[in-house]
């Protein structure tokens, strides 16, 4: 194909969550108010790691305070473009605007799921050797585990873009979500990206996949490690772990079902994506908060504080 005839998409259009105005009324209140309170609610979480030694000197929390800053920017990337379209009747995003979203998704994506592994491995370790625990998770450790999660976020995101932003772009520029993400964006390109997408797509699978499954052996060895310990064990390690595996499940369910069956052309893909970018973000600091009696008294304690202060 000759793509000198063609005339290079600058920008795309979006399809957003609905036609309906009503709904798009509706959705702004919504969306806005989610939005407001996942990132008041994880800046607060950070706040509190930073702010009391304790909790900046444990590991979980240390782990925690990560998964609260990089749920920021999860949140982040699109939803306030998304918000601001519910007003707009036609929903346009720049050529460089849309490889932007690409990239903070699969990096921020990429580094929550080995971020998520992380904390499954400190509480394998907090479990299963709890008379080694501080030896085992100390300063350096925590470091390190949150320094691999940015690489890898990093590396995975950089090897999809990099590919998608060199695609010869000429029409059709319109993208059936309400964010730019690889399978929609890849299959507009003026040429056949089959195999080339099926490749890109199931980097993002595999590294789903290897995480989940890397998360299922942490817990299965902390099941039958506490199982071979005392009676009713498993169920103390499960209350133990609940928060962490519904976070897990909240998260990885969504990625895996989009990424690993790719070119679906459910419109499912658009509510779990929905699911994944904007409800996981929020619910994260609920659900660790709720379950955290260390991370309840340091936020009473920073909140007694700045009233006293006040």
């Amino acid at each position: 194909m000759d793509l000198q005839n063609y005339s290079l998409v600058s920008e795309f259009v979006l399809h957003g969550l609905c036609t309906s105005r009503h709904l798009q009324n509706f959705f702004f209140i919504f969306f806005s108010g989610i939005y407001m309170a996942t990132v008041l609610g994880n800046v607060i979480i950070v706040v509190t790691v930073i702010s009391d030694p304790c909790l900046h000197s444990s590991p979980m929390c240390f782990l925690l305070g990560n998964l609260s800053f990089l749920d920021i920017w999860l949140a982040s990337f699109a939803t306030p473009k998304m918000i601001r379209d519910f007003l707009s009747d036609r929903k346009l995003i720049s050529f460089g605007g849309c490889m932007a979203q690409i990239f903070f998704l699969h990096f921020i994506g990429g580094a929550e799921m080995v971020l998520l592994v992380s904390m499954a491995y400190d509480r394998y370790v907090a479990i299963c050797k709890p008379l080694h625990y501080m030896t085992i998770m100390n300063w350096q450790t925590c470091i390190s585990l949150v320094l691999v999660s940015w690489v890898i976020g990093f590396v995975h995101s950089i090897s999809q873009v990099a590919f998608t932003v060199n695609l010869p772009y000429c029409g059709p520029n319109e993208v059936e979500s309400f964010f730019c993400d690889l399978p929609l964006v890849i299959k507009l390109a003026c040429m056949d990206t089959y195999v080339l997408g099926i490749l890109m797509i199931s980097d993002s699978g595999l590294l789903s996949m290897s995480c989940f499954l890397l998360l299922l052996v942490s817990y299965t060895l902390i099941l039958i490690t506490v199982r071979q310990r005392a009676a009713g064990g498993v169920a103390k390690a499960l209350s133990t772990c609940s928060a962490h595996i519904m976070v897990v499940m909240l998260f990885f369910g969504p990625c895996i079902f989009i990424y690993v069956w790719p070119f679906s052309r459910f419109s499912i893909d658009k509510i779990l994506s929905v699911f994944y970018t904007i409800f996981t973000p929020f619910l994260n600091p609920l659900i660790y908060t709720l379950r955290n009696k260390e991370m309840k008294t340091s936020m009473k304690k920073l909140w007694n504080q700045r009233v006293t202060f006040h």
